[in-house]
């Protein structure tokens, strides 16, 4: 994807790297963005069980540490990774009145399946985009497509190695949307995932 330019609505999706990594690295330029004085709003990933990692995935909230698991307990011989589409309604609505309230910066744990589909995260990145704030996530090969359709002209894909090169997550973080032309798309995007 082309670089988007300063005065447009700055999305970036991490990729380059496992996926604990980049939820690693995402919580990491939360704090560095809330020591430099942002507000920031969203969630990351982790797993509430190192043991069992696909058993017990929640979303931690930036704003207030509160976690929202999104693995259902499926018993003791299941083999899958069962996600609770449940606790993603729920953290997608926090980060929702969040960004009612005001933020500066929205870091979503990673756009997948779900978010490609209308669900998950998706009305969290759509909010962000309504209100022309920058957006970090993640995003797997498999679902850059995906991606690109949601997200269009605004965003890019960055390598891991690129994000964490030297004062980069604050620079990004200062963009926003400025002119009429990209408030005029976005109201358009907006439309297309169902929030206009």
């Amino acid at each position: 994807m082309a670089s988007v330019d300063i005065g447009t609505c700055r999305i970036v999706a991490l990729q380059g790297a496992a996926s604990p990594v980049i939820q690693d690295l995402l919580g990491d330029f939360a704090v560095r963005l809330a020591d430099a004085g942002l507000r920031v709003s969203g969630v990351v990933e982790s797993s509430a069980d190192k043991a069992k990692p696909c058993k017990a995935m929640v979303l931690r909230s930036l704003d207030d540490g509160r976690l929202f698991s999104i693995s259902q307990d499926l018993g003791p011989g299941s083999l899958a990774c069962n996600l609770d589409p449940e606790g993603l309604v729920l953290a997608c609505a926090a980060v929702q009145r969040s960004i009612l309230r005001g933020t500066d910066v929205v870091i979503l744990s990673k756009f997948g399946k779900q978010e490609a589909a209308g669900g998950g995260l998706a009305d969290a990145f759509g909010s962000a985009i309504s209100a022309g704030l920058p957006i970090i996530t993640a995003v797997s090969p498999a679902m850059v497509e995906a991606w690109t359709r949601f997200a269009g002209v605004f965003a890019e894909c960055v390598t891991v190695d690129v994000a964490c090169g030297p004062g980069w997550i604050e620079a990004w973080a200062g963009r926003r949307v400025t002119s009429p032309i990209a408030h005029d798309m976005i109201g358009a995007q907006h439309e297309r995932i169902g929030m206009g």
